[in-house]
């Protein structure tokens, strides 16, 4: 059978995405060339904008039509749209979608293909995985605790990979819904970590990145155990032994961006200068209405700390605009402080209360969605000359690019401040 994934969404999903391509290929199934000719479908979905969750509604009513034509494919959701907890509402709404899978779960699936299986099929199915392993790396490949044995069209092709370490959020701020979709903190081990880098290095991977929705706060729900900073260094040591170049992680959180994270990616030769740090904001009510737990002159202390800290460094940032109560006033604000702190990227969205969020059940959604789209655009052309200046430091050098692929017929791939380059 043939399955196609439609993946939305952060890099969290990307690498869910991945695992679940990964199994649906031990069972024997194969990525399909074209999605018209999948038996499979899965909508990996994103809720953090509404207009995430429109499309992929949008797709399912496109999946709806195409059921109802031919009701052996199979449909299956995976990711926010579901959640951690038993989607019954969803259940009743799609009556058409077979499975239902959490966040970073693709068990349900699997189980459900599986329950299909005849018991021969089951024989041939574990003698096709067992020599499947075995293809993987000259005949003696075993799979250890974390590792990932890489989509077929993936395998000795992908450049770069993402390797979650932890999973959830606990922090809640006002307008984020993911801790009600992912669920709370939970930090993956060590050595699940070191065996998931070490097989995708075995599989040609070259750069990965660490991810969690607070990757500084790594280790955290493990008592006595290791914080993102021990991580990184034993990630470190993984590549030098396996020839892995790069290592990145994302997304921080200005409250818990320590002195010794900032240290140890100073010294690791093979961990990017490469920070994001999310603002969100430049207007200290604001902060405060968002719960971020910070104030705008904590963030400037803190783009200080990491420009001393770490040379040629690269600072990345969220920002929302049009939250709730915003004024013109409050937006300038925002808008003042990337003038002034001239960072390397800005991601940029405007304002939608989401379900179960602080936001939604205490504050109106009261900036016009036009004034919002102003707002976007304001900022979208400050940070375009922001770049161009920092963009202009760079004309007459040469600099070490990591190539990832081809896009519009030009090589693309990043510097080590995860620039984007085109050749």
């Amino acid at each position: 059978m043939k399955y196609h994934i439609w993946t939305l969404g952060c890099q969290m999903n990307t690498a869910d995405s991945q695992l679940l391509a990964s199994e649906l290929e031990k069972l024997g199934h194969s990525a399909a060339a074209d999605p018209d000719t999948a038996d499979i479908f899965v909508v990996n979905t994103c809720v953090v904008r509404q207009s995430a969750e429109d499309k992929a509604y949008g797709r399912l009513a496109l999946l709806n039509e195409m059921k109802r034509e031919y009701p052996d494919k199979v449909i299956g959701l995976m990711g926010c749209l579901v959640g951690v907890r038993d989607p019954l509402a969803l259940r009743k709404k799609l009556p058409y979608v077979d499975v239902f899978m959490p966040p970073s779960q693709p068990e349900p699936m699997v189980d459900f293909l599986k329950a299909r299986l005849g018991e021969m099929e089951m024989i041939e199915l574990e003698a096709r995985e067992r020599e499947r392993r075995d293809r993987i790396q000259d005949g003696d490949y075993s799979l250890l605790e974390g590792e990932l044995i890489l989509p077929e069209g993936e395998r000795g092709k992908l450049v770069s990979a993402h390797v979650p370490v932890v999973y959830g959020c606990s922090h809640a701020c006002a307008f984020c819904i993911i801790p009600f979709q992912r669920g709370i903190e939970r930090s993956r081990s060590v050595g699940e970590i070191v065996g998931h880098v070490r097989s995708l290095a075995r599989q040609g991977v070259k750069e990965v990145t660490l991810l969690g929705q607070i990757v500084d706060r790594y280790g955290k729900d493990i008592p006595d155990g290791p914080d993102l900073a021990d991580l990184l260094r034993i990630v470190h040591s993984v590549a030098e032994e396996t020839g892995v170049e790069r290592i990145r992680f994302l997304t921080s959180h200005p409250n818990w961006m320590t002195d010794k994270l900032l240290d140890t990616v100073a010294e690791l030769p093979r961990i990017m200068p490469h920070i994001e740090v999310p603002v969100q904001a430049g207007d200290d009510h604001v902060l405060e209405t968002m719960k971020r737990g910070y104030t705008t002159d904590q963030y400037r202390q803190l783009i200080q700390r990491i420009r001393e800290r770490i040379p040629n460094v690269a600072i990345h940032t969220d920002i929302i605009v049009g939250f709730s109560g915003e004024t013109e006033e409050q937006f300038m604000g925002t808008y003042n402080l990337l003038g002034e702190l001239k960072l390397d990227k800005v991601h940029l969205a405007r304002y939608s209360p989401r379900p179960n969020t602080v936001s939604a059940r205490r504050m109106e959604d009261d900036v016009p969605e036009d004034e919002k789209k102003r707002r976007h655009e304001m900022i979208d052309e400050l940070q375009a000359r922001v770049v161009g200046e920092i963009n202009h430091q760079y004309l007459g050098q040469r600099v070490q690019v990591l190539v990832e692929d081809q896009h519009k017929g030009k090589w693309r791939g990043a510097h080590p401040a995860e620039q984007d380059c085109l050749f």
